[in-house]
């Protein structure tokens, strides 16, 4: 049998590791059900934040078995939970977990589950394809082979708060092409995911701003759509409005998803989902240019999510959205160069890394060199846009430009 190699051990390590990763299996063959239902709920504690025993557990074979009992008609609900939680476990460690997971027809099996009538076994079916469809190498086609998948997944969005979280993140996840947009717009996505927006669950808001940017980019059909759809009584683009408001609590909601989540990039980030919306929907022409919500609202905070400040990654996603919103309007280019002195602000873009990071904080100078180059993008891409029409524009980016070239403004 191959085993997984931990450098800088013994073989008598590796033979102890391995044997309880066995014993750990045979345990599902038991002819008991009740030891059978144990040994999975002990290996579920055993390879939470050890990947190295999710990976011995893969090699030796444990999916396919761990498969067969979650699809078992014999199988008590309990038992079935319990193996899809273990195969969630399993799909966090790493991308070649994912891939033996997908090999093994994982998401088949999954999506099969979601037919039963126990909510807590849909949930966990649910939150372990959220897992393996977040992954960059699970093949998101894999979602919509089935023509009955999408239409169900529709359907178990109102059964609870988890439903809704995992399934709108699959969804945003695996819309990747326009094709992906018409299946979900004519299964009813929009009507189905808008009610979400005012859901009492922060996290379930923020999913559904995210399904709605990814179904809005640069297809027309969906943001007209988008324009005329209520949600209790309001149009969307009001409730965006109102979700941007200043008395809403956006920095209290980020401190504390940064404080309770171990990504908490993702829900800080999230909020900004709602200009991404917006900004697709007025280069759609769903909104006008000169809308209240445009000039007055979505321009001025992505500019100040342009600021040094806010995270590397929000600084990189406000300035390619706030190029895109308004690279074919001369007049919000005009707004958006005298605004808060965006042209100066993105100078701070090519400070990344900084030589102080460098001597003091080998952490922060990886992170800055991580992000360095999507910052410089960004940057080259938000000046284009800007000086794409007015003259005085480009003058003050060739302004900039120079003092760049020559070390001059630092």
């Amino acid at each position: 049998v191959p085993l997984t190699y931990c450098p800088g051990s013994g073989s008598t390590m590796l033979v102890e590791v391995t044997a309880t990763s066995r014993h750990y299996v045979d345990r599902l063959f038991d002819p008991d059900p009740q030891k059978v239902l144990q040994g999975v709920i002990d290996m579920k504690n055993a390879v939470i934040g050890n990947n190295k025993q999710k990976a011995n557990l893969i090699v030796l074979g444990a999916v396919p078995r761990l498969l067969y009992l979650l699809q078992q008609g014999s199988s008590s609900s309990e038992l079935q939970t319990e193996c899809a939680v273990v195969l969630g476990s399993l799909a966090m460690g790493t991308e070649n977990n994912i891939k033996s997971l997908v090999d093994c027809h994982i998401i088949p099996a999954l999506l099969q589950g979601l037919l039963c009538p126990d909510l807590t076994f849909i949930e966990a079916c649910l939150r372990c394809l959220r897992t393996v469809f977040i992954s960059p190498v699970t093949p998101v086609q894999l979602l919509y082979t089935d023509p009955t998948v999408i239409p169900h997944l529709m359907s178990l969005l109102s059964h609870s708060q988890r439903t809704q979280e995992y399934i709108t993140q699959i969804f945003s996840h695996c819309c990747k092409t326009p094709e992906h947009q018409t299946v979900l717009f004519n299964h009813g996505a929009i009507q189905n995911i808008a009610p979400l927006l005012t859901a009492p669950s922060y996290k379930v808001r923020m999913q559904a701003l995210k399904c709605f940017s990814v179904l809005a980019y640069e297809n027309t059909q969906v943001s007209m759509t988008l324009v005329n759809v209520l949600v209790e009584g309001e149009l969307l683009s009001q409730v965006f409005v109102r979700m941007m408001q200043r008395d809403q609590p956006i920095e209290i909601h980020m401190q504390i998803f940064c404080w309770c989540f171990s990504d908490p990039l993702t829900f800080c980030f999230s909020f900004y989902n709602i200009f991404p919306v917006l900004t697709y929907m007025c280069r759609a022409g769903a909104i006008g240019t000169d809308d209240t919500c445009v000039v007055l609202k979505t321009l001025p905070c992505l500019v100040r999510m342009c600021s040094k400040e806010r995270l590397l990654e929000e600084r990189v996603e406000g300035a390619e959205t706030l190029a895109y919103l308004m690279e074919p309007d001369v007049e919000l280019q005009r707004i958006a160069s005298t605004t808060d002195h965006l042209v100066a602000m993105l100078a701070d873009y090519f400070k990344y890394p900084s030589s102080v990071s460098a001597i003091t904080d080998i952490k922060r100078l990886d992170h800055d060199l991580k992000h360095a180059h999507e910052l410089r993008q960004a940057a080259f891409k938000l000046y284009a846009s800007l000086g794409s029409n007015d003259e005085d524009i480009r003058k003050k980016v060739r302004g900039f430009s120079q003092l760049l070239s020559e070390g001059t403004y630092f």
